[in-house]
C-alpha cells in the first residue's frame, strides 16, 4: 500500500519546466530514494509535497485521498538548506519547534529530553545555534524533523556535514525510524547511501522521471552478465577457449588468490563459465557482478542528455 502518491505533476516557472508529468508511488513503511542531477526538479518535487508551493496539474494523495494542508503536521521535513533561528537556545528552539507540529509542552518536553540523551547533548540546551559547528546544527535540525513522529519524513541530503561517526550514527536513527513504521523520503547523491538504505528510487532527470523501481530490481536490469571467479592455481593451466569464448574485463591476486572478472555473451551462464574453470583449478569463490547504482545513475543520465541533445 502507498502511504503517498504524486500523480502527473507539473510545475512551470515562466517558460521554464521544473517537473514535466512527474509521478512517484511511495510504499508506506519503505525508504524511497528521490535521485537526481542538480537542477532536476527534486527540490521543487519536494516543496510541492510539504505544500510550500502548488502544482500547476496533478494531485497529491496521502494515505488514500487527496492530501491537504491538514496533512502537513504529518510530515516531517528535514531541507538541505537548514533552517534554525541563530539566535536562540537550542531548547527552547526545540520545544517551540515541536509545539508548532500539535506537541503539548509536557508531552514535548519528554520527547526533547529522549533525543538530547540519545545524541548526548543534555548540556546544549541553553547554546545558541550559531554557536554550533554544521554537523552539530545537523543533529539539531534532525531532532526537530522527527520529535513530533510524524507518519512521512523527507531527508534531503541529510549526511551533509556530518562526520563518519556522526553519518553512521544517523544512519543507525534512520533504519530504526523505518522499523518503528515511518515511511521516508530519501534525497541524496551519495548513492553509496541509496544502496544501502533504500528500497525504491525514482531518478528525475530535466524535470521528468527517467528510472524507477527497486534498487535490487534496477540492479538486475543494468546487470551486463558479468562474473567474478577466485580460485587457487596458476592462471597458465587455463585453457585458450576461456579468453576465446568470454571477455575477461579485469583481473588481480589477493592473497595468493587469482581473481578474475570475466563479462559472458548472453546466450552464455554462470554454469558454462564455471564448467570451463573447474577441470583445470580449485575455486574458492564465484559470484555475479552487479553494477553499483552510482554507475547507473551516470549512465541513465548521460544516455538520457545525449538523447536530449539529438
Amino acid at each position: 500500500m502507498e502511504i503517498f502518491q504524486a500523480s502527473h505533476i507539473v510545475k512551470k516557472y515562466g517558460n521554464y519546466t521544473a517537473l514535466n508529468d512527474v509521478s512517484i508511488a511511495v510504499p508506506q513503511g519503505t525508504i524511497y530514494g528521490l535521485l537526481g542531477p542538480n537542477g532536476a526538479g527534486k527540490t521543487t518535487l519536494i516543496r510541492i509535497i510539504n505544500q510550500i508551493f502548488a502544482p500547476d496539474q496533478g494531485e497529491l494523495i496521502f494515505k488514500g485521498r487527496k492530501m491537504t494542508s491538514a496533512d502537513i503536521i504529518s510530515i516531517g521535513y528535514l531541507p538541505e538548506e537548514r533552517g534554525l533561528y541563530k539566535k536562540m537556545k537550542i531548547g527552547e528552539q526545540a520545544l517551540y519547534l515541536a509545539q508548532l507540529k500539535g506537541m503539548s509542552k509536557n508531552d514535548a518536553l519528554k520527547r526533547i529530553k529522549y533525543w538530547f540523551e540519545k545524541f548526548e547533548i543534555q548540556s546544549w540546551w541553553n547554546k545558541k545555534v550559531e554557536d554550533l559547528s554544521k554537523g552539530m546544527a545537523q543533529k539539531l535540525q534532525f531532532i526537530v524533523t522527527v520529535l513530533h513522529e510524524p507518519e512521512l519524513l523527507i531527508f534531503d541530503e541529510p549526511f551533509s556535514g556530518f562526520d563518519p561517526i556522526n553519518t553512521s550514527l544517523l544512519r543507525d536513527e534512520i533504519l530504526e525510524l523505518k522499523q518503528k513504521g515511518a515511511t521516508i523520503i530519501f534525497s541524496t547523491h551519495n548513492m553509496a547511501s541509496v544502496e544501502e538504505l533504500c528500497d525504491n528510487i525514482s531518478l528525475i532527470n530535466n524535470s521528468e522521471v527517467i528510472l524507477e523501481g527497486g534498487v535490487h530490481e534496477v540492479k538486475e536490469r543494468f546487470k551486463a552478465n558479468e562474473f567474478e571467479i577466485s580460485f587457487h592455481g596458476n592462471t597458465a593451466n587455463l585453457p585458450d577457449s576461456i579468453s576465446s569464448s568470454f571477455n575477461v574485463v579485469g583481473n588481480k591476486i589477493v592473497n595468493e588468490l587469482n581473481y578474475l572478472n570475466v563479462k559472458l555473451p548472453r546466450e552464455k551462464t554462470g554454469n558454462d563459465l564455471l564448467k570451463e574453470f573447474l577441470p583445470h583449478v580449485q575455486i574458492n569463490s564465484f559470484r555475479e557482478v552487479y553494477p553499483s547504482m552510482n554507475d547507473i545513475f551516470i549512465d541513465v543520465v548521460e544516455t538520457a542528455n545525449k538523447k536530449n541533445q539529438l
